[in-house]
């Protein structure tokens, strides 16, 4: 799932725009032996895809480093990377003992604040990476929604449907990291009565269903909430299981209706004649 940049460098965010890299001795490039960096324990990334790695440590085995990561200095003998791991991880993979990097004087305060933004603008952050990485900066730093998106070049809606993503149930999150689900689907999960959101998430990845798809079924459920609390009756615990059973089998959306006689009826969605045909497979296979 491609992220969009942000727009704007870090220079520009954190007023350094004018600034040489070489105008002092914190501000500088230099060889660095890599075993004296370290990342930083506040890296927005948490997950390197293997296979992308393996193929920048081919281009680094061939062309060498083209672009510096950038470090902070720590120590005579320490440095915390700012923004480049993926290709001082590469440079571990190919065996190199130094790496070019800019060494930039930054404090603390603004240490994660620059790698978050850095990542989002170079790399492919997954939206959950992105929702903690702001979530870090609020928490951290004391800004609010709205000086979070001025720090990061967002509008303060696309902030707000970031920091939405982390009231999610932990499936859909996981499903979101892992790229099952876009953002869009999320969005649309996120409008569903919090009940049903792991639901509408298994729904919509065994349906494969497109964002639009997931709105409209948001929609529906929406829909079908009043018309759910005029009648304002609970069903028997079996009553739950039975629908439980029957969506392993059908996977549909399906609802028990009981009348005041005490019968009822049960009622399977389907979308077309071809799920009919998919329903009596499933049986005679059963």
């Amino acid at each position: 799932m491609k992220q969009k940049g942000l727009g704007r460098g870090l220079d520009a965010i954190f007023g350094t725009e004018k600034i040489s890299v070489k105008a002092t001795p914190m501000n500088q490039m230099a060889e660095i032996a890599i075993a004296q960096i370290k990342p930083n324990p506040l890296q927005p990334r948490t997950q390197f895809d293997d296979e992308a790695l393996e193929e920048l440590a081919s281009s680094i085995r061939e062309l060498g480093v083209i672009q510096p990561i950038t470090v902070k200095k720590c120590s005579e003998e320490e440095y915390i990377i700012i923004s480049g791991e993926r290709r001082w991880r590469a440079s571990q993979k190919v065996g190199l003992e130094t790496i070019p990097a800019y060494v930039r004087d930054v404090d603390d305060e603004n240490l994660h604040a620059m790698a978050l933004v850095e990542n989002i603008q170079r790399q492919d952050l997954n939206a959950i990476e992105i929702a903690l990485g702001m979530q870090r900066l609020i928490d951290e730093c004391g800004l609010t929604q709205e000086a979070m998106a001025d720090k990061v070049g967002k509008k303060r809606s696309t902030v707000s449907n970031y920091m939405r993503l982390l009231n999610l149930p932990g499936e859909v999150q996981l499903a979101l990291k892992e790229g099952l689900i876009t953002m869009g689907h999320a969005k649309a999960i996120a409008g569903i009565e919090a009940e049903r959101q792991v639901w509408a998430l298994k729904r919509c990845i065994k349906k494969a269903l497109s964002v639009r798809q997931m709105e409209e079924l948001a929609r529906k459920l929406a829909e079908e909430k009043p018309k759910a609390a005029q009648a304002e009756e609970e069903y028997p615990e079996s009553y739950l299981r039975l629908v439980e059973q029957m969506e392993q089998l059908f996977s549909e959306n399906i609802s028990i209706k009981r009348a005041k006689s005490g019968g009822g009826k049960i009622v399977i969605d389907f979308a077309n004649d071809e799920e009919i045909a998919s329903f009596i497979e499933r049986l005679q296979n059963r």
